[in-house]
């Protein structure tokens, strides 16, 4: 042998060694770089968190399927796979993923998973594409599935806000797809849930007893009816999570009011949904009725801590439907939804990780926030009404009568009425330089403590309504009058989240992904340019490198 030929057959040799020992480390050592601007092929520390408690494999099933979908629609196809290999690349457990239409099943099975995906919350929508034929509908279901060896649950990732254009609804979804994807992961494999606490004694949640809340975070906490009256000191709350009081009637007393202060400055987090007014609906027929102001005891709490709930009723003209009575047909009454403006669909969300990309949430005789000076305390508006909107002072005429005049829009001048707020900071106990209610020991008394405590002028906003037909509780969010899913379910999950652990898994959510569009006046003015610098320019190099490289060979050899 020639030693030429021994030197290219070591080199050979050599380079096939090497490459076999870089992909051997490559399986031993396992590292990506992301050269992203807005590091999109990055994950949030408590995604890596979550991925690093994985105990098994798990596979991840894509709903969102078929070669025939929109531009957008594939863009969010393809970013979902994409984020699942993002995962899978950080996790120690293989996460695979294949896909599934529901729509190729058969249809008497077809009907029970589509059922079975509404619990998720995955419903189907309705995509118009244009074929050969002509626009046709489409149905798709936008959603994933995620299967661990016993269990399964499943998510909605396209998801946006009322009045968004198409691409910021997929933008917004595909910014969102980590935290979905990791919320249902943590789901799936969480062992330990936290306790979640729902006073009771003061005639709240008379609509649903609880129902709503319990349903929307089932598997998320454990829930708990507390009657406060027979807490005995502030540690038999600090072990609840979250504290819900949802629409009390009936006043709290001096010594229960101090309970909830106190579990507060221990670092609690209340939620208080609390009308400024009482009113009975069902008494709104004929001539109708009046809301009128009344007291809870919660008002001077609220007021040290930063917030005051309005005796008022807000109107907006962004409303809601109520069905009254509109005669026979036949041998059955009609119900005949008509606007009521007391009922406000709201739209309007705070760039905040509880809020970002919710639709409509529905509110039903809300009343208006003010915030008072609490030093220490910071105040973020969550969500609020639309650009026409207004305040009745109490006492509030409430009549169906009125339904039937249309509204004068230069009656409602008022915009942006926040309907929420989170306060969040270092709070002063309403009892600082006051005597404690009898019973308490001062060397227990904290007067200031960091918490966090949730504001809403409607005790309504999470309890569930019912079926008309059979009297049964609808999920969260469902409007027994007109079919609508509001955002209500999903707004409560985001906020128990949020308030649970502020820098977990619901931090990922403040992500954003800037759209970079094509300018399309560019491309129709130079679009042959660009087609032959893209499919010319590779040819012509190709064929310079193959002449030059058969150049060099004959100088070589003609020696």
């Amino acid at each position: 042998m020639k030693p030429a030929s021994q030197n290219i057959v070591i080199y050979w040799l050599g380079l096939i060694l090497g490459l076999v020992i870089l992909l051997g480390l490559g399986q031993l050592i396992r590292f990506r770089i992301d050269l992203t601007e807005d590091q999109r092929y990055s994950l949030h520390e408590a995604t890596e968190a979550v991925l690093d408690s994985l105990r098994e494999d798990i596979h991840v099933e894509i709903l969102l399927s078929g070669e025939d979908l929109p531009a957008g629609m594939r863009r969010l196809q393809r970013s979902i796979e994409e984020q699942v290999r993002t995962f899978d690349a950080y996790s120690d457990r293989k996460i695979s993923f294949s896909y599934f239409d529901p729509l190729s099943l058969a249809e008497e099975e077809q009907e029970e998973f589509i059922l079975q995906l509404a619990d998720y919350g995955i419903n189907p929508t309705t995509l118009f594409v244009n074929q050969a034929a002509g626009q046709q509908t489409k149905l798709i279901f936008p959603g994933i599935l995620i299967y661990s060896e016993e269990f399964e649950t499943g998510a909605l990732v396209l998801k946006g806000e009322k009045g968004m254009g198409e691409e910021q609804i997929l933008n917004q979804s595909i910014e969102n797809l980590e935290f979905e994807l990791s919320n249902a992961i943590r789901k799936l494999t969480r062992s330990d849930m936290g306790a979640l606490a729902m006073i009771i004694g003061h005639e709240e949640m008379k609509e649903d007893d609880g129902y709503g809340l319990v349903e929307a975070l089932d598997g998320d906490f454990e829930i708990f009816k507390v009657p406060l009256e027979q807490a005995r000191t502030v540690q038999d709350l600090v072990n609840f999570k979250i504290i819900f009081i949802q629409g009390p009637q009936q006043a709290f007393s001096e010594r229960e009011i101090y309970l909830l202060d106190q579990y507060v400055m221990q670092g609690g987090n209340l939620v208080i949904l609390s009308d400024g007014v009482q009113v009975d609906v069902r008494e709104a027929g004929g001539e109708g009725t009046l809301a009128m102001p009344y007291e809870n005891g919660l008002e001077n709490l609220l007021f040290k801590y930063g917030v005051r709930i309005n005796k008022d009723l807000i109107q907006d003209l962004n409303f809601g439907y109520f069905p009254v009575m509109g005669g026979n047909f036949g041998d059955q009454e009609q119900l005949v939804p008509l606007p009521w403006p007391f009922y406000i669909q709201s739209t309007r969300m705070y760039p905040h990780p509880i809020t970002k990309g919710l639709d409509l949430i529905y509110l039903r005789f809300a009343s208006s926030l003010d915030t008072v000076l609490a030093p220490g305390v910071k105040k973020t508006p969550l969500f609020f009404t639309s650009d026409l909107s207004r305040i009745l002072t109490a006492p509030v005429r409430v009549a169906f009568s009125d339904m039937q005049r249309e509204p004068d829009i230069a009656q409602f001048p008022m915009q942006n009425l926040p309907l929420a707020y989170l306060l969040e900071g270092e709070f002063t106990s309403l009892y600082k330089n006051r005597f404690l209610p009898e019973g308490f020991e001062q060397s227990e008394f904290k007067e200031s403590g960091k918490g966090k405590v949730v504001v809403i002028g409607d005790g309504e906003l999470f309890q569930s309504q019912s079926d008309f037909q059979s009297g049964r509780p609808l999920n969260l969010g469902e409007d027994p009058f007109n079919q609508n899913i509001y955002a209500n379910r999903l707004l409560l999950r985001n906020l128990a989240q949020y308030l649970d652990n502020p820098e977990g898994i619901i931090a990922s959510r403040t992500r954003s992904f800037q759209i970079r569009p094509l300018n399309r006046v560019k491309i129709s003015q130079e679009r042959t340019k660009w087609q032959l610098i893209n499919v010319g320019l590779p040819v012509v190099f190709l064929l310079l490198f193959g002449g030059a490289v058969a150049a060099i060979r004959r100088k070589k050899y003609s020696r």
